[in-house]
């Protein structure tokens, strides 16, 4: 754990007592401030008290005597409309903040030279973040990883100076981070995506670009014109940007074209590596999360070949374009972290002839950006809220089924693709892709992932990967 100490003798409110937020309230108290926490949820606020975290509910308390209220990232902080706890808050005149935030803090007042590395990107920051530590381990660094990857920022070992923090960050806990300063700051791409959370897009964005504001190396993707602007507002003001693409090539980072990742050298060109021969990382979204890597640990001081050996020996995430099984020329992939459509279509671009599974909670604009890739749906077996509304965008465009649970479409999905390729002799792919949330039928996009993958592994005659 790292010991916040930068509140120490201060009080400090803690609202939200999930895993992070336990995880939070118990690095202040062990940093020494006077921590009071709170969650809507009984269960929430028996398991923090079972800790000996002091539990009170703080309507009725005299707020500004706090110096501080750590939100969890999942609680709202402006939309649709403020938590009670951040309008508590903001009357009192306290600031609101979360733990990226007290991370960033205690980090400048112990550690300073201390390396870390921020990831942040509509689609592809888990791969990306798992593969810069990937890589950085492999060469023998002293990793921590964590943020919203899954393990809490503030359960990682304490700050020293060779250590290397590689931290996923979400748009939620980045609006709540407004000094965080890394190292390198990563930032991949942007979509149309929690707009529940941020309410446009442009704000969306501007929440985004906070990572990179006060970075010392900023790795911006520019294949879409948010990102884009990014990097050149940052080269404006004269701080060092690595552009990544898949589109074209830069004079300044990484770019991937035809799978082959290229960094320039003056006027020279070197080939860092041949995507086409990862056993994990396909298709174009996976060759712009890998030039974003190659870019960030290059800003570290990491040499090529050290590059070279930590990229190809990456095995990859579970739930992100993950191989799990194959039975004839059959190959099932769980796609499941896919929750938007911009996600889906990166998926549904690395295949040629897919037999898909998709629905879940729908999100704005449902698949109608992916009919470039209905060609490629040999049929799609539909499920969850999304079901009737996809099948509608489908009607008369990609064979489909109502199939309403993965119950039902991963054994037709399997028994179908498997009587095509035999009758075709062509390879042929089942895909969990669902371009939704999981929150209709799952508690979260692993559950429907694992519930994929048993299924998918029950089937008669279906070998796993290794």
């Amino acid at each position: 754990m790292i010991p916040v100490t930068c509140y120490r003798g201060k009080r400090v409110a803690v609202f939200g007592l999930g895993g992070s937020g336990i995880v939070t309230a118990e690095a202040l108290i062990a940093g020494g401030a006077n921590v009071i926490a709170w969650d809507d949820t009984e269960a929430s606020r028996e398991a923090a008290a079972a800790r000996d975290i002091p539990v009170v509910d703080w309507r009725d308390t005299e707020f500004g005597a706090y110096s501080a209220l750590v939100l969890s990232p999942g609680v709202p902080l402006t939309h649709p409309k403020p938590h009670w706890s951040v309008e508590i808050a903001k009357a009192a005149g306290v600031e609101v903040i979360g733990d990226i935030e007290l991370f960033a803090r205690e980090r400048r007042a112990v550690a300073p030279k201390s390396q870390f590395v921020a990831i942040t990107g509509t689609n592809g920051k888990s791969t990306t973040t798992a593969l810069i530590a990937h890589i950085l381990a492999t060469a023998g660094k002293d990793v921590q990883l964590g943020g919203n990857i899954g393990r809490a920022v503030l359960s990682l070992e304490p700050f020293s100076p060779e250590k290397v923090y590689v931290v996923e960050c979400s748009s939620f806990q980045i609006e709540l981070a407004p000094s965080v300063d890394p190292t390198v700051a990563v930032h991949l791409n942007i979509s149309e995506d929690h707009l529940d959370r941020h309410g446009t897009i442009e704000a969306y964005a501007a929440v985004k670009e906070r990572l990179v504001k006060n970075a010392g190396v900023a790795v911006v993707g520019i294949d879409d014109a948010w990102s884009r602007a990014m990097a050149e507002r940052r080269e404006e003001m004269g701080l060092e940007v690595k552009r990544i693409s898949t589109h074209e090539s830069v004079k300044h980072g990484v770019w991937a074209i035809a799978g082959r990742l290229t960094e320039p050298h003056g006027l020279a060109q070197m080939v860092v590596s041949e995507m086409s021969r990862h056993p994990v990382l396909k298709g174009v979204h996976n060759a712009q999360n890998a030039a974003a890597a190659v870019a960030a640990v290059r800003s570290l001081g990491l040499g090529l070949d050290e590059v070279r050996a930590g990229l190809m020996s990456f095995p990859g995430l579970v739930h992100r374009m993950e191989p799990i099984g194959r039975i004839g020329r059959v190959t099932i992939v769980n796609d499941s972290k896919a929750t938007n459509a911009d996600a889906a279509a990166r998926a549904l671009a690395s295949f040629e002839r897919i037999f898909w599974i998709a629905g879940g909670k729908p999100k704005t604009g449902g698949i109608n950006g992916l009919s470039a890739y209905f060609p490629r749906i040999a049929k799609a077996y539909l499920i969850g809220e999304a079901a009737e509304s996809f099948a509608a965008t489908l009607e008369g465009k990609v064979p489909h089924d109502l199939s309403g649970t993965l119950e039902e479409a991963v054994p037709a999905a399997i028994a179908e693709a498997l009587a095509t390729s035999e009758a075709t002799r062509q390879d042929t792919v089942v895909l969990l892709s669902p371009a939704c949330a999981s929150f209709d039928q799952f508690k979260n996009f692993e559950e429907r992932g694992d519930r994929f993958r048993s299924l998918a592994l029950s089937y008669p005659s279906v070998t796993p990967f290794a």
